[in-house]
Parts: structure tokens; C-alpha cells; sequence
């Protein structure tokens, strides 16, 4: 089996190959810090962290780089209102990005370089991209990429300059050749925080620190560059123009776009205000369960969000988690003789074949539940041997180095309830001994009625979860 990946810019699934050999190079587009996160920038991070985790589950040695955006109009302004410079601002929200994604169990990026520390290789690139052509000064100290120079434009989408042209919202700017040139570098304005450069003081355009991040901490030429799919036009449009101009070399061999997270029909943005912060969403759901939500979808397609939709994924994780506690709890007195080996070869096959076609987390996880449907039976008529709870203990933690939705090592006090019930237990056997049976009964009625089913056999007394 090998692994195809959904090319943006051919349009179609293509076996993916690196560059050279096993190493992969990804580079992705992160955010522009100057708020938290909301649900929308975590869908982006958890699909990407995916994508590294199964990239790395496959045997591919990855190079994974981030950046932020940590100076531009949004920050400066924000900064303004609060009394703060930019780039304290900006490090405030670098520093609660990281808290958010650590508690959504994302694994961190190897690099996260800033746009403000990254000055002289802008520069740098900026003066090549000038020398070969590609750019010019306007009056004031800007620079701007000239795209009319450039015959392929487009590439991404798939159109052409003039009908992108057409009917498009394009800011007025008398500095500019054409409508569509974008600037590489903008002349400071008054107050405004600046660097020295060889055009006069001032600060990068949004498109070009990419650019020049990728070349610095990457190459020429990487293997994967992601984003969201929004960021298709014009930042990766452009990114590809700058890159090629300065380097005469292809920026990314695969180009990789997840979709929107809507709400209510549109895309969840801060800037219109339909959006929910990940640090509200975590204080009612687990990072696991944030994960499992946005990993039901395919990355690909679209994704609404509302609470609802978010509580049954909630749900539909803790049976999930019930039937793996149950495993773990049944491994020292499982008394059946089933080793569940082909339960087990036929999911992990089943994993890897819709992980491989175009990153398929959806179908993936849905071999998931169908393996704990077989565990469930399993249990159920008593057929698990020890060994059998450990083999499909042993798959389901292989592939949640891909996943990271199965409990997490430290658990609070409502993860940890199989000790409770474990308790409950032991109370329930004391009172029988004591021929107080009444109370015996109100804790068996009552972990019934949670969903816990008490069986006193032969053996010795168990206990199942039954929802």
C-alpha cells in the first residue's frame, strides 16, 4: 500500500514521494496572533498534527515548521487599544497558543519562527526577487511584486490574472502598477513599529515572511506546504510567485488545504465574531474530545460546529473509552480462550488503507468503532482471553499515536471512574456479607441505571459497562 495525498496544485490524488528518501519537509501556515485561538485555527492545527503523526507512524522522518505572524495591521491596531506595543502583544498570544494546543495534545511543531525575527532573510529574499525583475519601489518606500511579469499565475486555483480580476474587491492604491501586485515591504507610517531596511524603514507584506521562513528553516524546495484552504488565494498564490522569483526552483511539491469550520453557513473568523475559543470549549470538553470531533470529518470537506454537534462526538468518544477501560479492566481475569489475532489484523489493515487514501481519519476511525463493536461481543459472552484484551489494547494505542483521542496518562477524577466503580464494588460484597442486602442492592440498581451492569458468577463478582 502507499500513501496518496490530494495534490491542490494538479487537482487530483497523487502517490506521495519525497523529495529524499524517508525526510519529509512540511511547512504550514500558522496564525497571526493577535487573539487566542478559536475553533477554527484548532481544526487547522489538530488536522496537521495528524498528518506529521501518521507521516511519522509510516516510517517518514519529518521536518515540521509552523511560523506566526506576530506583526501586522490586526496586531498593531489591537495593540493600540490596549496600551501595548505589537510585539508584547503578540508574545502574550504566542505564549497562550501553546498553551491551548499542548492541552489538545498536539505535538509541537520542530520550528516556530516569527515574522519580526525573521527581518533580514525578508530582506534578503526581497532584494533578490528586485534583482531578478520581479519587484519594484514605489514613491514611498514600499515594495510591491509585479505580477504581470510572471505568465503563470494562478496555478493554485486555476484560473488566470484577468478573470481573478474580474469582479474582485481590490484595494486602491496609486503606488501600485496593477491592481493585483501585492507588497513584499510597506513604507512605515508615522508611529508605526519599523525596521531598517534598504528602502527605508518599515515592515514586511503578510505573503513574503513565509516565504522567506520556508527558504531559512526549510529549502528552496520543500516536500509539503498546508494551510487552510482560504489561505489559497491570495497567500499561497503569492508565496509560490516570491519563492520562484528569488530562487528560479518550485516552492512545495504537494500543496495540502483542509476546509472551513462553519457556523451558521460561514466561515468562523474573529473578524466577524462568530467564533468560540478553544479556552472556552476546553473548560467543558477534553482535549480528546476536540481531537475525535474534528478528526470524524474528513479534512478535506467542510466542518460545522455547534455545541450540539461537538456533545455527541463527546458521546460517541466515551463509549470509546468505556470499552477500552473495560479491556484494561478485564486483562488479569479474563477466563475465555479467543485471542481476537484477526479482529485485530483486520482493523489495523483497515486503518492504514483509509489513512492512505487521502488521509481519511473519517473511514479510519469508523474501523475503530467497528473493532470495539467486535471487543463489546467479545466481552460480552465471555470468549476474550487475556491475551485477546491485550492484542486489541495493544492496536488500539498503536494507531493513537496517529489519533491522540484514547485517555491520556494523567487522568482527572472523572477519566479515573473504573476505580470508582472498582470501590463500589468491594462496598457492595462487604454489605452482602453482612446480609445488609438492601444497600447492596441500591449500589447495584444504581450503577445500573449509570450504565454499569453488576455480575455475580461463579468466578466471582464483575462488572460491564453497558452504554
Amino acid at each position: 500500500m502507499t500513501l496518496r495525498i490530494y495534490n491542490t496544485l494538479s487537482r487530483k490524488e497523487e502517490e506521495f514521494v519525497p523529495l529524499e528518501g524517508n525526510k519529509v519537509q512540511m511547512y504550514v501556515c500558522g496564525v497571526t496572533v493577535y487573539d487566542d485561538m478559536h475553533m477554527g485555527h484548532a481544526r487547522s492545527t489538530i488536522v496537521f498534527d495528524m498528518i506529521v503523526r501518521y507521516l511519522r507512524f509510516r516510517g517518514y522522518d519529518v521536518k515540521h515548521v509552523t511560523n506566526f505572524t506576530d506583526i501586522d495591521d490586526k496586531i498593531i491596531n489591537r495593540a493600540s487599544e490596549r496600551g501595548m506595543e505589537p510585539l508584547e502583544l503578540s508574545a502574550m498570544y504566542i505564549n497562550r497558543y501553546f498553551e491551548d494546543i499542548d492541552r489538545l495534545g498536539v505535538i509541537r511543531a520542530d520550528i516556530y519562527p516569527r515574522a519580526s525575527e525573521s527581518i533580514d532573510d525578508i530582506i534578503d529574499m526581497i532584494q533578490k526577487i528586485i534583482e531578478n525583475g520581479y519587484g519594484y519601489e514605489s514613491e514611498d518606500g514600499s515594495v510591491y511584486f509585479e505580477v504581470e511579469k510572471v505568465e503563470n499565475y494562478g496555478r493554485l486555483t486555476g484560473q488566470r490574472l484577468e478573470d481573478m480580476q474580474a469582479g474582485a474587491r481590490v484595494e486602491v492604491n496609486e503606488m501600485k502598477r496593477h491592481p493585483y501586485d501585492f507588497a513584499l515591504w510597506k513604507a512605515a507610517k508615522p508611529g508605526e513599529i519599523s525596521w531598517d531596511s534598504p528602502w527605508g524603514k518599515g515592515r514586511p507584506g503578510w505573503h513574503i515572511e513565509c516565504s522567506a521562513m520556508c527558504n531559512r528553516y526549510l529549502s528552496e524546495t520543500i516536500d509539503i506546504h498546508g494551510g487552510g484552504n482560504d489561505l489559497i488565494f491570495p497567500h499561497h498564490e503569492d508565496e509560490i510567485l516570491q519563492s520562484e522569483a528569488a530562487n528560479g526552483k518550485p516552492l512545495a511539491r504537494y500543496w495540502i488545504h483542509h476546509g472551513m469550520l462553519q457556523v451558521d453557513g460561514a466561515k468562523m473568523a474573529k473578524s466577524t465574531g462568530n467564533f468560540f475559543s478553544v479556552r472556552d470549549v476546553l473548560n467543558q470538553h477534553t482535549g480528546e474530545e476536540i481531537r475525535f470531533y474534528f478528526l470524524s470529518a474528513h479534512y478535506r470537506g467542510p466542518q460545522v460546529y455547534s455545541p450540539e454537534a461537538l456533545e455527541e462526538a463527546s458521546a460517541s468518544l466515551r463509549r470509546l473509552h468505556n470499552t477500552y477501560s473495560e479491556l484494561q479492566a478485564v486483562m488479569g481475569h479474563a477466563s475465555g480462550n479467543y485471542d481476537a489475532i484477526d479482529e485485530v489484523d483486520t482493523f489495523r489493515k483497515a486503518f492504514i488503507k483509509s489513512m492512505d487514501d487521502d488521509l481519511n481519519s473519517r473511514a479510519a476511525i469508523s474501523a475503530m468503532f467497528e473493532l470495539i463493536r467486535e471487543a463489546n461481543k467479545l466481552l460480552s459472552d465471555d470468549r476474550l482471553s487475556q491475551q485477546g484484551a491485550a492484542n486489541i489494547i495493544e492496536v488500539m494505542e498503536e494507531v493513537d499515536q496517529v489519533f491522540g483521542i484514547l485517555p491520556s496518562e494523567i487522568q482527572d477524577i472523572e477519566d479515573r471512574s473504573g476505580e470508582f466503580i472498582d470501590l463500589l464494588v468491594e462496598v457492595r460484597n462487604e454489605l452482602r456479607t453482612r446480609k445488609m442486602y438492601d444497600l447492596a442492592d441500591r449500589i447495584r440498581d444504581g450503577l445500573k441505571d449509570r450504565g454499569v451492569e453488576i455480575q455475580d458468577t461463579t468466578e466471582g463478582v464483575r462488572w460491564k459497562r453497558t452504554t
